[in-house]
């Protein structure tokens, strides 16, 4: 069964990983303020990270994510252990991931795009700086970019 990329009437759908509560919920919060319908779904550590992707558990209706926010530092399963089985699988790698950190650190940010991560942003220090972030990532994730339907691994692709 072959989907098309979602109408704009229908929700973006976002999995944010991030293990610290206040982070998570300003990132939520920035994300309510966009002009783009979007429905942000929030785990705390790695492990549930790929539960959800994989629909397992308490994420058994889970929605595939357009987009994917990974902290690095996670307990359980860290953000490069995620990016890498994500990118390793062919139900998700095409899903664009973004590396969402406070980690400024070289290796880091080469680990990540060795990864094939799609984009490596720092965390800013203020609600502000955040909101700036999550109006650029609508802008160029949602309305500038074209992006692939995803891969459900039976030779199909969906949304």
């Amino acid at each position: 069964m072959i989907f098309t990329y979602k109408e704009k009437s229908e929700p973006i759908e976002i999995l944010l990983a991030e293990d610290n509560l206040a982070d998570r919920r300003l990132t939520e919060k920035a994300f309510k303020k966009c002009k783009i319908l979007n429905n942000v779904h929030s785990v705390k550590n790695g492990r549930e990270a790929i539960e959800f992707l994989n629909k397992e558990g308490e994420f058994s209706d889970a929605p595939y994510p357009d987009l994917i926010l990974l902290d690095i530092r996670m307990p359980e399963k860290d953000g490069l252990q995620v990016l890498e089985e994500i990118k390793n699988d062919p139900r998700f790698k095409r899903i664009p991931v973004i590396m969402l950190t406070s980690s400024e650190a070289e290796e880091d940010i080469l680990r990540s795009y060795n990864l094939n991560a799609n984009a490596y942003i720092t965390k800013p220090v203020d609600y502000k700086g955040l909101l700036e972030i999550v109006n650029m990532l609508e802008e160029f994730w949602f309305t500038i970019v074209k992006l692939p339907p995803i891969d459900n691994g039976n030779g199909g692709v969906e949304n």
